[in-house]
């Protein structure tokens, strides 16, 4: 049987987005906190909320977490989805309450936004577009909605699946090999969002 392992590190959106998870087909989600099933698992969702610095540090505190992980997408290339913070922990460091590494797989650092009209507030809150770069697996450009302040700034463009426009371009999508990661907010983002965890439900990289 086919697996699809949640992390639970204490992330915040973890049952809506299982939820969402559900609703778009997945019958073999589980929500888990142990190393040895993510190590297993056929595929990997990392959700996240909160600050970056608090979530690397709760990720990091579950044992064998971070090598069963690099276990199961590096070594056997399981299909990963980080979700908003998820996402930014694919990053080399982040500069939230100071710099802080992270995972290292996708090469960048999440910033603090910082749009070019001060009158655009920060954090980037509600609908927003999502506009494709290249031919992105999953993505679909349309509409989903977003909740951060801090952002994506890829050191290599190529990995920069989607952008959207808040006081300029902002990073909405991070992919490479079987690697995918999304600012947006999939569990919030009705049909759109639905749409894009069913597929990648079905990804075969």
């Amino acid at each position: 049987m086919t697996t699809l392992a949640l992390i639970d590190y204490g992330a915040g959106n973890l049952h809506s987005v299982h939820n969402a998870l559900r609703k778009a087909g997945a019958t073999d989600a589980v929500i888990t906190a142990d190393a040895d099933v993510v190590a297993r698992a056929d595929r990997i969702v990392l959700p996240g909320v909160g600050a970056f610095r608090a979530c690397r540090d709760a990720l990091v505190a579950i044992p064998g977490m971070v090598e069963a992980m690099n276990e199961a997408v590096h070594r056997r290339g399981a299909p990963f989805l980080g979700v908003c913070v998820g996402m930014q922990l694919l990053a080399d460091a982040g500069e939230e309450f100071g710099r802080h590494e992270g995972l290292g797989w996708i090469g960048g650092t999440v910033r603090l936004i910082e749009p070019h009209d001060p009158a655009i507030k920060v954090p980037h809150m509600g609908w927003n577009d999502v506009t494709l770069r290249g031919a992105p697996p999953l993505l679909e450009a349309g509409e989903a909605y977003f909740l951060h302040s801090y952002h994506f700034d890829a050191a290599d463009q190529a990995d920069v699946a989607a952008v959207t426009d808040h006081g300029g371009p902002l990073v909405a999508a991070v992919a490479r090999d079987t690697i995918i990661g999304c600012q947006f907010h999939p569990e919030k983002s009705q049909n759109y969002g639905l749409s894009f965890l069913s597929r990648f439900l079905e990804w075969r990289p």
